[in-house]
């Protein structure tokens, strides 16, 4: 019999909690299949069976494990039941289930269970009906067969407007739910920053008109050459490696009577994961171009989205950007990501009346927010930080050397 225990993910962190087993007990495991899902303070990560066996389960779904304890058995003795090499054994005469037409199945023909397609999902009178009272079908929950909504069904969500489609009226149920290692963590970090630096929060507002012409005359031929879109992830990143090389205070942090000065970006951004807000890191951004800072970004919001981050790719950071915009917010003060000092929030693009030379046009605006600490960096480099930013966002053409092109020609 095989032990399979808890292994070490990562300095300071003892503790995780089994989020969910991949195999159930009793299943026949294979070498290096994996059997389930861990979660650490700082990121999820799976666990492989050594051998391959019979598993039994031993910790349970939601349990706080320390690093060490015992997961699960394997007992690599028993015999590999008759279904699971059936199952393993491929069959020359089936197609790939790429080439399978949707709700196609690779066993012996069987009974085909009913489906109902997802475009019907209510009645010919049913929607007649929320067309004309222009009702959303997600606000009615459907009677019928499959969850079909019927007539009745409609007119019970027009007598009740604003109600959640299948809850009680008056209903006062409390769901409790157990808080993930991940969330609490979030919750101690969150606490932590506002207690223990002087944490203030600056504002500015940036014309994004030029950033949008830019993207709107190239993103085409930035996809063909790069295979990525051109995003404003890295517009904003690119304009906060030069300005943190300007103002090296924004880019430093305290370690106690120490203030120690990075000579390099590593630039986190915060993503919003199923589990809560993560924030991977883009290495040396400073070094890297346009297309490199998009392609990264891509590829840490993927596997934030997947719960696929390593604790490697989600430690260090020496400055942190945030971008509420995406899901509505027009400004916001966003909390410094300790033992970092300053955390830049991006926000809505809004449309708004500005005076350009003495006319009112409208403009393409946002908000730009700087949270930084006071006990390291002051009024006049946190604001000439968060301008130096507005300044190479409003002219783009900056990005490349950091001044304008005639400024560096005339060497002024």
């Amino acid at each position: 019999m095989i032990e399979i225990k808890v292994p070490p993910v990562g300095e300071s962190i003892s503790e995780v909690t089994l989020v969910k087993w991949i195999k159930n007990d009793g299943d026949w495991v294979n070498r290096d299949e994996i059997i389930c899902e861990l979660e650490s303070e700082k990121a999820t990560f799976e666990l492989n069976a050594e051998q391959a066996g019979i598993l039994h389960t031993v910790a349970k779904e939601g349990d706080n494990l320390a690093i060490g304890d015992l997961a699960c058995t394997i007992d690599e003795t028993a015999e590999q039941p008759a279904s699971a090499v059936a199952a393993a054994a491929p069959a020359a005469d089936q197609k790939p289930a790429a080439t399978a037409a949707p709700g196609a199945t690779t066993a012996a023909p069987a009974a085909k269970p009913e489906t109902v397609s997802s475009e019907v999902k209510a009645t010919p009178v049913a929607n007649a009906i929320m067309a004309d009272k222009k009702v959303q079908p997600s606000t009615v929950k459907g009677s019928g067969a499959h969850g079909r909504i019927m007539k009745n069904d409609v007119l019970a969500a027009l007598e009740n407007p604003g109600r959640m489609p299948g809850k009680p009226l008056y209903s006062r149920e409390d769901r409790p739910e157990k808080m993930s290692n991940l969330r609490r963590t979030i919750s101690r970090r969150l606490v932590e920053a506002k207690n223990t630096t002087a944490m203030l929060t600056t504002f500015n507002e940036v014309d994004m008109t030029r950033i949008m012409e830019v993207r709107k005359a190239y993103k085409d031929k930035f996809k063909e050459a790069h295979g990525v879109n051109l995003g404003f992830m890295s517009f904003f990143t690119k304009a906060c490696c030069i300005a943190l090389q300007e103002w090296p205070a924004v880019n430093a942090y305290i370690d106690g009577d120490t203030i120690v000065y990075h000579e390099y970006c590593d630039v986190s951004i915060a993503v919003s994961a199923p589990k809560g807000l993560v924030v991977p890191v883009i290495r040396n951004a400073e070094s890297m171009s346009m297309f490199e800072i998009e392609q990264k970004v891509v590829e840490l919001a993927k596997k934030a989205r997947d719960n696929k981050l390593s604790i490697e790719e989600m430690t260090g950071g020496t400055f942190t950007i945030t971008n509420g915009g995406v899901f509505g917010s027009l400004m916001s003060t966003p909390i410094i990501n300790i033992p970092q000092s300053a955390i830049l929030g991006m926000h809505k693009i809004q449309e708004r009346p500005m005076a350009i030379n003495g006319k009112v046009e409208i403009r393409p605006m946002m908000y730009l927010a700087l949270s930084y600490d006071h006990r390291i960096i002051d009024g006049r480099e946190s604001v000439g930080f968060l301008v130096r930013v507005k300044e190479l966002l409003e002219q783009p053409e900056l990005l490349l050397m950091g001044k304008d092109p005639v400024q560096a020609l005339l060497e002024i």
